[in-house]
Order: structure tokens, then C-alpha cells, then sequence
């Protein structure tokens, strides 16, 4: 089966060709994709290199967080995609957006306020998690509404953070 698999805009054709082995354009990869103690944390190979990264739903796509970046995944296969061009749908960019937490942590920074305009893909919050700083970005461009954090404090797995409207 061939997926149109989209990350932070950029589009990919993969093909599962069995449960070890994916193809990425013309690219044949070995991979190994297993969940880490029923946690949204999971244990990528690929051809050999370890990785490690979260992963959870969001409300119309995947977030993906890989060495403290966080990834936008939308993944639909060929007849999916062809629907849905053919409906003229496209990525929502109105309406309000609610940030969620990818897993639990510390929001070390916020870096924006309510009401700033904001651009898409920029660094609107930090959350710590397992030593790690992760910079969360903003889905699309808009203005910051109500913002439900401060530094300093806990937060848990998909809990709201901020939204932009």
C-alpha cells in the first residue's frame, strides 16, 4: 500500500512493502517501529541508526517530537488523497487551534503572550520532558488566544496549552 505522507508541509510517497521494510521515493529502508512500555514513546530503526521519538493524535494529524523537534505528520493513503482534492479540501487554517502537550512535562518557556500575531512554525513554547527541551511551534499563522501555562508549571499528556485563532 503507497501513502502520501505529509511533515510540516513537505510531501513523501511511501510505500509499506512488508512489516520490515519501507520505501521512501526510490529509497528501500529496513525499519523496526515499536512502542517503549505503553507510552506514546516509541523505538525507531532505521537501517540500523536508533532513534527514539514521541508520537500521539492530534485533532487532524500525527505530532511527531525527534530530537526536540516537533513534526506536523498528516498521513493518507493515494485514494484518500485523491477524495480530497477532488472536494477542494485542504489543511484548516481557520478557526481555533488548541496546542496540546505532546507528553507530560515543564513548560520552561512561553514565548508569546495573548493577542501577538504569530507566524506559522514559530517557536511558541518550551516543555521539558526526560531532560529534554523540546520547542513547540505553531501550526499555522494566527493570533494567540487564551494561554493556559506559565513557566514553571506541570502539564500532562494532551493537555491544552494555548490556542490560536
Amino acid at each position: 500500500m503507497k501513502y502520501i505522507t505529509t511533515v510540516n508541509d513537505k510531501e513523501f510517497q511511501i510505500e509499506v512493502v512488508d512489516e520490515r521494510h519501507v520505501r521512501i521515493g526510490d529509497r528501500l529502508i529496513e525499519v523496526n517501529f515499536e512502542p517503549v512500555s505503553g507510552q506514546p514513546v516509541f523505538s525507531l530503526l532505521l537501517d540500523g541508526k536508533s532513534y527514539e521519538s514521541f508520537v500521539y493524535q492530534g485533532e487532524e494529524d500525527w505530532q511527531v517530537l525527534l530530537h526536540g523537534r516537533q513534526y506536523q505528520v498528516k498521513v493518507e493513503d493515494e485514494r484518500e488523497k485523491r477524495l480530497r482534492v477532488a472536494a477542494g479540501g485542504g489543511a484548516s487554517e481557520s478557526g481555533e487551534f488548541h496546542l496540546k502537550a505532546p507528553m507530560p512535562g515543564l513548560v520552561v518557556a512561553v514565548t508569546v503572550s495573548e493577542g501577538d500575531v504569530i507566524e506559522k512554525g514559530q517557536v511558541i513554547l518550551i516543555l521539558e520532558s526526560m531532560k529534554m527541551q523540546n520547542e513547540l511551534k505553531a501550526p499555522r499563522a494566527g493570533t494567540v488566544g487564551r494561554v493556559r501555562v506559565k513557566p514553571g508549571e506541570s502539564v500532562e499528556q494532551k493537555q491544552t496549552l494555548l490556542s490560536v485563532h
